[in-house]
C-alpha cells in the first residue's frame, strides 16, 4: 500500500532483554543497533521504529525472528493478550497487544496466520456498538480470531476512540491510522501488506465501508483506499446518513444524532454512498441480514460501488431484528453459520 514501508520492530525493544543476554542476536547486530540508536535504552524503541531500514538485512531478520519467539513469551517486550473476552465468555488465546496511538483506545490485538509466511493475507476487524460504546474484548466474536488465523490469514481487532468524547471523523482516522500501523509493520507480523482486507460490523461496518470510499482517511497517513485487497461491512445501516436519519430504525435515532449531529452536509460527508466514486478498496462484499432499512442501505452501496467499477459481491444472510444483527458477528466464523461459508470463499477467489 504504501510506496516504501519500513520493516519496523514495535514494542519488543521497549524492554532491554531484546539485546542482550536471553536473545539470539548477534554481537555484530548488537552493536549495529547501539551505533544506530545510541546507548540511551529508552530512546531505543522510537530510534528502531524510525530507522529500521538503516539496519542490515541479516540484523532486520534477527530482529523479526526475535518477535515471532515473543509471541510464546509475556514476560519479554509486548504485552501478550491471554484471548479476548468474546461472546459467551469464550478466550481465545494467542494474540498481541498494540498501541498504535498515545489514546488509551487507539489499540489492536493481532493473531498471526497459524501457517505463517510472507504472503499471508491480514484480516482487520473494526466492532460495532453505535460510535459510542463496544470494544474490541467483547465485540470481536469468539470465531473470527481463530478461524481466519487456522485458515492462513493473520487478524488483527480494533479499539478505537467513542463518541461523545471523539468524533466519527475521528473514530475513522483511528481505522485508518490502524491500519497504517499494521501496513508499516507487515515484515515483521508475517502478513503481506497487499493483502489487506477491512472487515467491520454495524457501526464498525460503517467505518470500514467511509474508509474504503473516502480517500481523505488513509491519505492523511499515506496510504490510498486502492490499497485495500477489500472491505467486508457486516449488516451495516449507516452507508446514507442523511436517509437513515429519518428512514432508521426510529429506536436508533437517538444515537445516530449523537453521532452524525443535525448538519446534513456533515452527515452526507459521513456517507460511505457519498464517496463510492472511484477511488476505492479494490473489491466489496456486502452482507445484510433480513431487516429493511440495512438492506436498502447495502443495495444502493453496492449499485454505487458498480457504478464506479468496483467489484462489489451483496449477499442477505439470514436472520432478523436484533438478534439477527447480532448473530451476523458472533458466529461469523463458526462453520456452521452460512455467512462463514460465504466470507471465506470471496476472500479464497480474492487471493488465488
Amino acid at each position: 500500500m504504501r510506496k516504501t514501508i519500513l520493516i519496523a520492530v514495535v514494542g519488543v525493544v521497549a524492554a532491554s532483554p531484546l539485546l542482550h543476554a536471553q536473545t539470539s542476536f548477534s554481537p555484530e547486530c548488537r552493536r549495529e543497533v547501539v551505533k544506530l540508536c545510541g546507548a540511551d535504552r529508552s530512546n531505543r524503541r522510537a530510534c528502531i521504529i524510525d530507522k529500521a531500514d538503516q539496519l542490515s538485512a541479516p540484523c532486520r531478520t534477527a530482529l523479526r525472528e526475535r518477535v515471532g519467539a515473543l509471541r510464546d513469551n509475556p514476560r519479554v517486550g509486548q504485552r501478550q493478550n491471554g484471548g479476548q473476552r468474546a461472546s459467551g465468555d469464550q478466550r481465545v488465546s494467542g494474540g498481541t497487544e498494540y498501541a498504535y496511538g498515545p489514546d488509551p483506545l487507539q489499540r489492536l490485538v493481532f493473531y498471526p496466520a497459524k501457517v505463517k509466511g510472507e504472503h499471508s493475507p491480514l484480516i482487520i476487524f473494526v466492532h460495532g456498538g453505535g460510535w459510542k460504546r463496544g470494544d474490541l474484548s467483547n465485540a470481536t466474536g469468539r470465531y473470527k480470531p481463530k478461524h481466519y488465523p487456522e485458515n492462513g490469514y493473520a487478524f488483527a481487532t480494533i479499539n478505537y476512540r467513542l463518541v461523545p468524547d471523539a468524533t466519527v471523523e475521528q473514530a475513522a482516522a483511528d481505522v485508518a491510522k490502524s491500519i497504517e500501523y499494521l501496513v508499516g509493520r507487515a515484515a515483521v507480523l508475517g502478513f503481506d501488506p497487499r493483502r489487506v482486507v477491512l472487515m467491520g460490523h454495524s457501526a464498525g461496518a460503517h467505518l470500514a465501508a467511509l474508509v474504503g470510499t473516502d480517500p481523505q482517511y488513509l491519505r492523511a497517513v499515506g496510504l490510498e483506499p486502492s490499497g485495500l485487497a477489500g472491505v467486508i461491512p457486516l449488516d451495516g445501516a449507516a452507508y446514507d446518513v442523511p436517509l437513515q436519519m429519518v428512514d432508521g430504525n426510529r429506536f436508533m435515532q437517538k444515537t445516530y444524532s449523537q453521532a452524525f449531529g443535525t448538519d446534513p452536509a456533515r452527515q452526507w460527508a459521513l456517507s460511505p454512498t457519498a464517496h463510492a466514486a472511484a477511488p476505492n478498496a479494490r473489491s466489496f462484499l456486502i452482507l445484510h441480514i433480513e431487516r429493511a432499512d440495512g438492506t436498502r442501505q447495502s443495495k444502493a452501496l453496492a449499485e454505487q460501488l458498480r457504478a464506479a467499477g468496483t467489484a462489489v459481491q451483496i449477499n442477505a444472510v439470514e436472520g432478523k431484528g436484533l438478534k439477527g444483527h447480532a448473530e451476523i458477528n458472533r458466529s461469523l466464523g463458526n462453520p456452521d453459520y452460512p455467512a462463514t461459508a460465504i466470507v471465506d470463499k470471496w476472500l479464497a477467489d480474492l487471493f488465488r
